[in-house]
């Protein structure tokens, strides 16, 4: 497929927004339990997309079956991975986070070819999921599981919601197929908003709002670029890009995280991260076959030559 150099610069655009949303994360939670950020970041985020969809006069979900299938995507794609991230950069450095978010990809493929007969494990495919669980496992370290501290713990959750992100994109194929990208990205953000209130009120009390600069800043970022105007660029890059392009953002994403929690937060990650990270997006290579296939090429080339 033929990529635009408009989108391009909006698939960059996107890896940014995603990965500055990790130090925003950091700084709201300066002000804010991670379960009322939640909330914040999704009922932001839905206020906002409804109000583009009556901008654009597009329709919203109907029916019953519609909102059904909504309630469990904002389960599955916004309240549980949105908490378990937030919940896990209270322990853990903003690029780690972004580090080990990196392995939905490797999830996604995973539980497509456990749950869905056209997604078969292929060996290149199989071969990208085992070499990026190398690198879950080099980033996370080998002795996570046996002395659960809150850092260890906090790795965990990252990990477990990169594991909710790909039941997510199984369930969106599935029984989202017919919605409008806007509409499905609203609904399930007011759902999500709506599983993770109640919870936010009996956990965290009512949110005190007089906040920092900068945790209102991390808050506004992520509710407004970091969700809802993220979810209208993915779908926009989506259109113009196709779907192995727009895995490019996950693997530009942890670098760049890295870099501004280094520059931002003076974050110095170990060894054992960097050769995680590494490994992951190898992993991430391999599946994507494109490297695969410039091998091929540069082969057939100096063969020729």
């Amino acid at each position: 497929m033929t990529v635009s150099n408009r989108a391009w610069a909006e698939l960059g655009i996107l890896s940014c927004v995603w990965a500055a949303s990790f130090l925003a994360t950091h700084a709201a939670l300066a002000g804010l339990g991670p379960v009322t950020l939640v909330a914040l970041r999704l009922g932001g985020a839905a206020l906002a997309l409804w109000a583009w969809i009556a901008l654009r006069g597009l329709a919203g979900p109907r029916g019953l079956r519609a909102w059904a299938a909504l309630a469990v995507m904002g389960l599955l794609n916004n309240a549980v991975p949105f908490f378990l991230i937030t919940w896990g950069q209270q322990s853990i450095e903003t690029g780690l986070a972004a580090i080990l978010n990196a392995s939905t990809a490797l999830f996604g493929a995973l539980v497509a070819a456990l749950l869905l007969a056209e997604e078969r494990l292929t060996l290149r495919r199989a071969a990208g999921v085992g070499v990026g669980f190398c690198g879950v496992i080099a980033a996370v370290g080998p002795g996570a599981l046996s002395g659960l501290d809150p850092r260890s713990l906090g790795q965990l959750a990252v990990v477990g919601a990169a594991l909710s992100y790909a039941f997510a994109s199984v369930w969106a194929r599935v029984r989202l197929s017919g919605l409008h990208p806007a509409a499905a990205a609203a609904g399930m953000t007011t759902c999500g908003a709506l599983w993770t209130w109640p919870a936010a009120l009996m956990l965290e009390g009512t949110p005190d709002l007089s906040l920092s600069a900068g945790a209102a800043a991390g808050t506004l970022w992520l509710a407004l670029p970091g969700t809802a105007g993220a979810y209208l660029l993915y779908y926009r890059v989506l259109g113009m890009a196709g779907p192995a392009n727009l895995m490019l953002v996950t693997m530009i994403i942890p670098p760049l995280a890295i870099l501004i929690g280094a520059a931002v937060l003076g974050e110095a990650l170990g060894p054992g991260a960097f050769l995680g990270m590494g490994l992951i997006l190898a992993g991430l290579a391999i599946i994507d076959g494109r490297l695969a296939a410039w091998l091929r090429g540069r082969a057939g080339t100096r063969a020729r030559g």
